[in-house]
């Protein structure tokens, strides 16, 4: 297809491993609406292409993993971007666009402006949704042993096996000029508002303010991790006095030792994270 043909075409990139095949099904419905609506488009599951600047917007199918993965694999992306809800946790897909059917989705998108939304970098990898490093990481990897499970219930199984068994990760984190050494239970660094499929970790982060926010949460004993782990999933939880909330547009973490870290949901490991925003990275259209 030649390039001038490419930009009239919406183009539908597809995970064909996501929860189940959920992905798939979801764009052959997509594919059918498009094709009543003689809208034209093209799509790509199983090898996705090289460049696609060319095309008029671009359509990920998948869930947070799936668009981690896009953002890492088109660097210099500069096209409208949808994100539909194809995957287990879809925390970034619901910030956008909440709890709309798949065709309410698809009128909106082909209505709506394109926004400018920030992303971050960890390390030289993108994110959109946010980070965390020690808990965070170590639910990840629990939840990769029950992956069969998924969701928002998969998510909160692994917390609740490592509220029990997870110990304190000394850090030593610079921001602004600022300096901070603890010991932390939680440390979150969020772009976005939602992670585990739903836990309102960062109620009062937003998409375009060109800031990354930090969630630290002290040491606390087990009794109340079990406690306060509905607060914490309802979002009520940043007047805690065992919290420290935070904003920053470069954090540095050091740990004593190599510790696991989630980043949109990929496991990665280090003991060094340097954290930048990128502002007005991406246009989305929502």
């Amino acid at each position: 297809m030649e390039n001038s043909a490419k930009s009239d075409h919406l183009l539908l990139l597809i995970n064909p491993k996501s929860s189940k095949g959920k992905a798939h099904k979801i764009a052959t419905y997509i594919s059918t609406c498009l094709a009543k609506k003689n809208i034209p488009f093209i799509s790509f599951e199983n090898k996705w292409p090289d460049q696609i600047n060319e095309y008029k917007e671009a359509w990920v199918i998948g869930g947070d993993g799936t668009l981690n993965y896009f953002l890492n694999f088109y660097k210099d992306v500069n096209i409208p971007i949808a994100i539909f809800k194809g995957g287990t946790g879809n925390d970034f897909a619901c910030k956008l666009y909440g709890d709309i059917n798949i065709e309410q989705q698809i009128d909106l998108v082909l209505s709506a402006d394109q926004k400018f939304v920030d992303a971050g970098k960890c390390n030289g990898q993108v994110f959109i949704n946010g980070i965390g490093i020690g808990f965070d990481g170590e639910v990840l990897q629990s939840i990769n042993a029950i992956r069969w499970i998924g969701g928002h219930l998969g998510y909160y199984l692994a917390v609740l096996k490592q509220i029990f068994s997870f110990k304190e990760l000394s850090m030593q984190i610079g921001y602004d000029n600022e300096k901070i050494s603890a010991y932390f239970l939680l440390t979150l660094i969020c772009n976005s508002s939602r992670m585990g499929g739903g836990f309102m970790v960062s109620p009062e982060s937003k998409l375009d303010d060109g800031l990354l926010n930090v969630i630290l949460c002290k040491p606390l004993k087990v009794t109340r991790r079990l406690r306060y782990l509905p607060v914490i999933e309802k979002g009520n939880h940043l007047s805690a006095d065992y919290i420290t909330q935070l904003t920053a547009a470069q954090i540095n973490i050091t740990c004593n030792k190599i510790v696991p870290l989630q980043i949109d949901g990929e496991l990665v490991k280090a003991s060094v994270f340097n954290i930048t925003v990128m502002p007005k990275r991406y246009l989305f259209k929502y």
